[in-house]
């Protein structure tokens, strides 16, 4: 389930408290008090056998004497009572309960969840401690304060931490519009309640903290959606790679579940952080809507000190200190005492008055050489931090075209300006590090958000051996085996149109060295050997050798040290293949992985012998695009040297990400590769070659692309259609890569179709419009367009698409085709197949809205078999609806 009955959880009209309680310090005795005096409008309803009354409030006996059905229930009582209780409640119409007994074990839980299903009844925890809901005057929890209305939501997986954060919130003022609990989440999960609070108009920002993740394309599906619409802010414990540690690849032990995890945040949007106070902290900043271009700071400060204290954080942090422009240099000369700082940081001395302030920050504010500026003052007795302060802001102006962050050092003597920045929506903080992390979540949340929207190239993996992989994959599970030979690796990564090291097959010294003569030296010789996963540990690897003799008494001593080291391997010969000489070849490890939460992954970083102990890598989640591929290689350290230094020229960037991309579709082709490492894979100016490759295999498990979590660009959805006059049209799922195209469909389409299609006459046709037509979550909408044929240079004629409920009960359809393609069948061909795929994938209904105007939408419905109805709010629109039940699975054609 995901977000059916939740209403019955955020806005109950009536709630039934079970297990309630007048001994004082019990549960039931807490939960009593909350729920009666946090201002709840409806009835609360109390629930105890031996009891006349609790508190005041007339008390019921059991659930059958309640005088009306509750929308909610809050259930404390013995774990073992809780499905009879839950199965009689769904009887009476309850929709969702919050479970605070503890105690239950896997069975239990399975009989409560048992009991809620037959009546879709919607269960919060086991073992949680309630539910918060301050503008709603709900206080379902066994907290120890209610806490004050605010629109923060803050979801967690700890009960306690959960009533730690009340404490800290009503300390620092902090109100939430919604504080849940959610214990074991045997039913509502956080996935559920992001998709909720995502079109929760009382709340502003998402905060969560979670231990675990459950339902991963679930969760990612509405993380995305919601990270779209509004902040979203996790802490997620549990920083361990001990899950990884059997992988029997260098791939699979460097993926480690907590990078996955990172990946997966950054994937969705979100913002991660590593404590409760960088928590709030990041929803007080990302508040301000101060959104950096990039990592570059000024740093403004009348503390030298103060200044230092702020580089050595922006160094520890990973960001970059501005380098100013000669023309600002020259102005701040001019501005400044003879004993400034003379650059960045811009100290202007201790007895900096606010008019030094100001003339300094509008001097500074112009320079694009930064990305935003942060404003310190330490307090000083001979100036006043309030004058600086409001100097500050008159300085910034109206515009805020420069984000802006500001340190005002002390106490009692700093909160003046502190409290004017906050009326100003001006970011404050107490100290330069707190400051400047505050800077890089900025950094970090528009990275995120921008990845969310943006257009990648072209690029169509296209594996023209793409049988000749299955084979190789599909011989080695029938011999039993689950890791290719290094020939095979490599006929695999080559038949992806990787680049691989020419590799020969010998069983004999003698052999080897004759291959070793007909490729030419110097070689590199290695084992063969099934039973041996990283050949360097057991002396199956020698480099440079220059001579048959070599070669020779290489191989021959590689065979006594394998016999020696590994007895039981059984031996196959040896791989003799050229020594590539690239002398600014940089060595990365490249590869498949798969997380038991998020399943495959891909994984780059710095290769070589040493891999595992440098252990610097970027993990991304498939399926993966240029854009995305760039920016995991910018996230590992090896990156800066990709980019050149000194005498080596800059590695082939694009190369590196088309292979990872590649890999991407390798995951998606093969179910069956459960790891894959390219070690090393050599870059350098003239492109990328893999010189070493491991996969290994298993049978294909059920699941397929089910297990990816976030859903595949879906190839088997593709079409070729004959329309009127037999003329022949390509209909395929929608791109991010076509949104030029789709465009210049809506440039090439009249004013009036466009407000047909958006109910409003569209202004700018530009990429933050588009993007969010073409950057689709395939798990939770579908669009499709229609060309001449299938090439991506082909123009788009026309386009539809449906968003279905988080449910998958019920999906809005729209549809539009270019104005000058009217007439030719392709809004019915479109119309129909969208059908057929809401039928397929397990809908029960599609419905539009249809302005009245739109007289061929509207007979288009009516032929397929769509009712009509009067929109109340309305009278201009109509809406159209159909049930699915109806369509015949053939009607596409």
């Amino acid at each position: 389930m995901t977000v059916r009955n939740l209403d019955a959880l955020f806005a109950p009209k009536s709630i039934a408290l079970i297990g309630a309680s007048n001994r004082p310090g019990t549960v039931g005795s807490v939960l009593a008090r909350n729920l009666f005096r946090a201002g709840f409008q409806g009835p609360v309803m109390p629930i105890n056998p031996h009891e006349e009354v609790i508190g005041s409030t007339v008390n019921y006996r059991s659930v059958a004497d309640l005088p009306l059905d509750p929308d909610l229930a809050v259930i404390a009582t013995p774990a073992a009572s809780v499905p009879a209780l839950v199965a009689e409640l769904g009887e009476r119409g309850c929709r969702a309960a919050v479970v605070i007994s503890s105690g239950f074990s896997p069975s239990l839980r399975d009989e409560l969840l048992a009991a809620a299903r037959p009546h879709l009844m919607r269960i919060v925890g086991p073992s949680c401690v309630g539910f918060v809901s301050p503008q709603r005057g709900i206080n379902a929890s066994i907290a120890h304060i209610t806490p004050r209305a605010g629109d923060l939501a803050f979801v967690s997986q700890s009960g306690p931490l959960a009533l730690a954060v009340l404490d800290w919130a009503d300390a620092h003022g902090v109100g939430f519009s919604h504080l849940l609990s959610i214990g074991d989440m045997s039913d509502v999960d956080i996935g559920d309640l992001l998709d909720h609070l995502a079109q929760d108009g009382r709340t502003r920002a998402i905060l969560l903290y979670a231990e675990s993740i459950t339902g991963a394309r679930k969760f990612m599906s509405a993380a995305r959606i919601a990270a779209r619409i509004k902040p979203v802010v996790i802490i997620k414990s549990g920083r361990t790679e001990a899950g990884a540690r059997a992988a029997m690849s260098h791939t699979g032990v460097l993926a480690g579940s907590d990078a996955v995890c990172d990946a997966a945040f950054r994937r969705a949007g979100m913002l991660r952080v590593a404590s409760l106070r960088e928590l709030f902290e990041a929803v007080g900043t990302l508040a301000c809507q101060v959104r950096p271009r990039g990592n570059r700071l000024a740093i403004l400060t009348n503390s030298g000190g103060a200044g230092v204290l702020a580089t050595d954080a922006l160094e520890d942090h990973g960001a970059t200190l501005a380098a100013l422009a000669p023309e600002t240099l020259s102005q701040l000369e001019a501005l400044l005492p003879a004993d400034w700082s003379h650059g960045n940081p811009v100290e202007i001395l201790r007895e900096a008055t606010g008019e030094r302030y100001e003339k300094a920050l509008k001097a500074i504010l112009p320079d694009h050489e930064q990305d935003a500026v942060l404003v310190m003052n330490c307090p000083t007795a001979t100036t006043d931090g309030l004058d600086a302060a409001r100097a500050t802001v008159a300085a910034l102006g109206s515009t805020r075209r420069v984000p802006i962050l500001t340190c005002w050092m002390g106490a009692s003597t700093a909160e003046p300006a502190r409290r004017l920045f906050a009326e100003r929506a001006v970011p404050t903080y107490e100290t330069p590090d707190g400051a400047v992390r505050a800077f890089m979540h900025l950094v970090e949340y528009r990275r995120n958000q921008d990845l969310l929207m943006q257009t990648p190239p072209p690029l169509k993996v296209n594996p023209a051996h793409r049988e000749t992989a299955r084979v190789l994959v599909e011989e080695a599970l029938r011999e039993g085996r689950d890791v290719l030979t290094e020939p095979e690796a490599k006929q695999l990564l080559a038949a992806y149109e990787i680049p691989v090291v020419d590799t020969r097959i010998v069983t004999t010294p003698q052999e080897a060295a004759a291959a070793a003569e007909e490729i030419g030296y110097p070689v590199a010789l290695k084992i063969l050997s099934r039973d041996i996963s990283h050949k360097s540990e057991v002396g199956g690897v020698q480099l440079e050798l220059d001579s048959p003799e070599a070669v020779r008494i290489a191989a021959s001593d590689m065979l006594d040290l394998v016999r020696q080291r590994k007895p039981k391997a059984q031996v196959d010969g040896f791989t003799v293949q050229q020594m590539i000489v690239r002398a600014h070849a940089h060595e990365l490890l490249v590869g498949i992985a798969e997380d038991p939460n998020f399943g495959p992954v891909v994984l780059v970083g710095q290769g070589g012998t040493a891999a595992e102990v440098i252990a610097d890598r970027a993990v991304g989640l498939p399926p993966l695009n240029m854009v995305l591929a760039h920016d995991m290689i910018a996230r590992t350290r090896v990156s800066r040297l990709l980019r050149g230094y000194r005498e080596r020229p800059a590695a082939d960037m694009d190369a590196i990400a088309h292979t990872l991309v590649k890999l991407s579709q390798m995951a998606a082709d093969f179910a069956e590769i459960a790891e894959l490492d390219i070690n090393p894979l050599l870059a350098d100016h003239s492109g990328v070659i893999a010189l070493d490759g491991r996969v290994v295999v298993r049978p294909k498990p059920a699941a397929g692309t089910a297990r990816f979590a976030i859903r595949p660009y879906p190839e088997e959805l593709e079409r070729d259609i004959t329309l009127r006059a037999g003329a022949g049209y390509h209909i395929r799922p929608i791109r991010p890569e076509d949104e030029p195209a789709l465009i210049e469909m809506l440039e090439r389409s009249s004013p009036e179709d466009l407000v047909l299609r958006f109910f409003a006459p569209v202004k700018r046709i530009d990429h933050s419009f588009v993007a969010r037509l073409t950057q689709i979550d395939y798990e939770r909408e579908m669009a499709f367009v229609i060309k001449p044929d299938a090439s991506m240079e082909a123009p788009i004629l026309g386009a539809a698409r449906i968003i279905a409920d988080p449910d998958n009960e019920a999906a809005e359809y729209g549809i539009m085709v270019r104005s000058d393609m009217k007439g030719h069948g392709i809004g019915s061909a479109l119309m129909r197949h969208l059908l057929v795929y809401g039928k397929a994938r397990g809908l029960k209904r599609v419905f539009g809205d249809v302005l009245y105007e739109n007289r061929g939408m509207i007979d288009l419905a009516g032929r397929l078999g769509f009712s009509r109805h009067v929109d109340e709010n309305d009278p201009q629109i109509c809406r159209v609806e159909i049930d699915l039940a109806t369509i015949d699975p053939n009607l596409a054609g």
